[in-house]
């Protein structure tokens, strides 16, 4: 079997990124709480506790309303 050879100049990886960077992205890494962790649903459960009835909670409703209605490109 012929040995395939690798592309010349840029890593696959740079040449992936190039392209949203060209249309002005910028590729950000967060850390976000793993749903499938012990205890995850009982602090969710504590915090939606604490947010029922509160002011705020119009508003974070409305925030969770507009990034689930977020258009499709």
């Amino acid at each position: 079997m012929p040995q395939i050879k690798p592309r010349e100049g840029q890593p696959k990886s740079q040449r992936y990124h190039q392209a949203p960077r060209r249309d002005g992205m910028k590729l950000v890494r967060i850390w976000v709480p793993d749903p499938l962790a012990p205890g995850f649903k009982e602090e969710a459960a504590r915090q939606a506790a604490l947010l029922k009835g509160a002011p705020e909670e119009a508003e974070a409703l409305d925030f969770i309303a507009s990034a689930f209605d977020w258009p499709e490109p």
